[in-house]
């Protein structure tokens, strides 16, 4: 027996998750997509697919969305907004600007809705096996209800207050990712430049006092040199590092190791890896190292 009906919208790589996870957790699934090809996979792993948001939004009375851009926000809630239905909960898991999710949020509560503002801590492999943090804000008898199903996708679930809070933490914790991410890169390079093999890098930066659960997720693709299987694509990644450098600027609060990063994504999108995972910023260090793979082996040699 179902233990409960929910909607997604959005399959992508984390929406996608989300509802695999909750299948396998016993909840009756409906989901939506633009991409007809999203939308076959869900079916076949046990999602019931829906025509469209609006037909999801009159089905399902807990909806999640997890977005790409804030025009597709727009969108879903309008859909929503126009299916006429009973009070819904929709729980926004996406990574937006706090005046897109709220601007959203008014229009959802005027047709008497209840939006949560629930943005998640982890990459697209951590979602695969529920190693997702839920940073829950908004009405918080919603969010204690809903814990169940949050349960159904993550490991954890915190309730961070007033609406917004869970993007205000969203972005603290994304900073650091976007830190991380390069600081892993930078070390791995180093090594290959000292002739180390990255295999090495790896095991022994693990295994010591520099390591960090960025680097244990995003070192292994840095050794094998492949990007292709993204867990977060830096085209996607580009919208979160523009909506964290935004809120800084407008608390007036200094990231300078933050805003050091954004010239090495930027490179990454413009050498071909906006759909490449985030970790290929290690490329663009190697380029710039001078470093390249040896032929048929996962070493590296040294340009002299």
């Amino acid at each position: 027996m179902a233990k409960g009906k929910v909607g997604i919208v959005g399959l992508g790589i984390m929406g996608g998750a989300f509802a695999q996870n909750l299948v396998t957790a016993g909840w009756r699934v409906l989901g939506y997509d633009i991409d007809p090809a999203r939308r076959r996979a869900m079916a076949r792993a046990g999602v019931e697919i829906s025509p469209d948001a609006q037909a999801l939004a009159a089905a399902a009375p807990t909806i999640i969305t997890s977005l790409p851009k804030p025009s597709a926000l727009d969108v879903t809630v309008k859909a929503i907004v126009d299916a006429h239905v009973g009070p819904r909960v929709i729980v926004e898991a996406s990574t937006f600007t706090i005046d897109d999710k709220a601007s959203a949020e008014r229009a959802l509560r005027k047709a008497g809705h209840v939006m949560l503002d629930c943005p998640v801590s982890g990459t697209g492999s951590q979602a695969k096996v529920k190693d997702l943090v839920i940073y829950a804000s908004g009405d918080s008898k919603s969010i204690r209800r809903l814990r169940p199903l949050f349960a159904g996708f993550s490991r954890a679930t915190h309730d961070l207050g007033a609406f917004g809070n869970g993007s205000r933490m969203k972005y603290v914790a994304n900073l650091l990712v976007a830190i991380n991410n390069v600081a892993s890169a930078e070390a791995m390079v180093l090594g290959i430049k000292a002739g180390l093999d990255p295999r090495t890098v790896l095991e022994m930066v693990t295994s010591g006092v520099g390591n960090s659960r960025v680097f244990e997720l995003r070192a292994p693709m840095m050794v094998k040199d492949r990007y292709d299987q993204a867990t977060m694509k830096i085209s996607v990644w580009q919208k979160d590092m523009a909506v964290i450098g935004e809120f800084a600027r407008q608390l007036k609060c200094p990231t300078p190791m933050f805003d050091a990063t954004v010239p090495l994504y930027n490179k990454a999108m413009k050498a071909g890896h906006a759909e490449h995972d985030t970790a290929a910023v290690c490329a663009v260090l190697e380029a710039m190292a001078g470093v390249k793979r040896k032929k048929g082996g996962s070493r590296r040699a040294m340009q002299r």
